[in-house]
């Protein structure tokens, strides 16, 4: 048998398809829940990332304080990256409590993160400082909404 054209074609539709058709997604295994992920991965990596940066301004003046090392800074860009990623995980099937708002937070906290690796890599105090506040919008949007309810046994009534 010659192949003609048309069977050419097909067959090379028929391989393009196939080498196209996407793979199931990988499988993953939760081992935290929503809160333990909060309290040990992304809670102590947002006070590493805001206690990095700060003033304290008392009776006797002003105090500032910021990284003063290479391992210092690398601290904060590691917390950052922890915050960032923590949106990823966050959106796993097991976790997410919905498709609209919690995805949009998870985001939300991606973005933020994402900031606040970009102010730690410049080493950029005033940066760190604001990307930080980001942070914590991002954090306390998302639990004025779902956690807010679940620390406060009387808002349930």
């Amino acid at each position: 048998m010659i192949p003609t054209p048309s069977l050419i074609t097909g067959l090379a539709v028929s391989l393009t398809a196939c080498g196209t058709a996407s793979a199931p997604p990988p499988p993953f295994k939760p081992v935290a829940d929503v809160k333990q992920l909060m309290s040990s991965v992304l809670e102590p990596a947002a006070e590493v990332y805001w206690d990095a940066v700060g003033w304290i301004i008392d009776h006797k003046g002003e105090v500032q304080f910021a990284p003063a090392t290479n391992e210092q800074w690398e601290a904060v860009r590691n917390s950052a990256f922890v915050i960032a990623e923590s949106g990823n995980l966050l959106m796993m099937d097991s976790r997410a409590r919905d498709r609209g708002d919690w995805i949009a937070m998870s985001f939300a906290l991606i973005e933020a993160g994402e900031r606040a690796l970009r102010a730690a890599e410049a080493k950029n105090k005033d940066t760190v400082f604001t990307a930080g506040g980001d942070v914590y919008e991002a954090c306390t949007s998302c639990h004025a909404k779902y956690a807010v309810p679940l620390m406060r046994p009387s808002a349930r009534r």
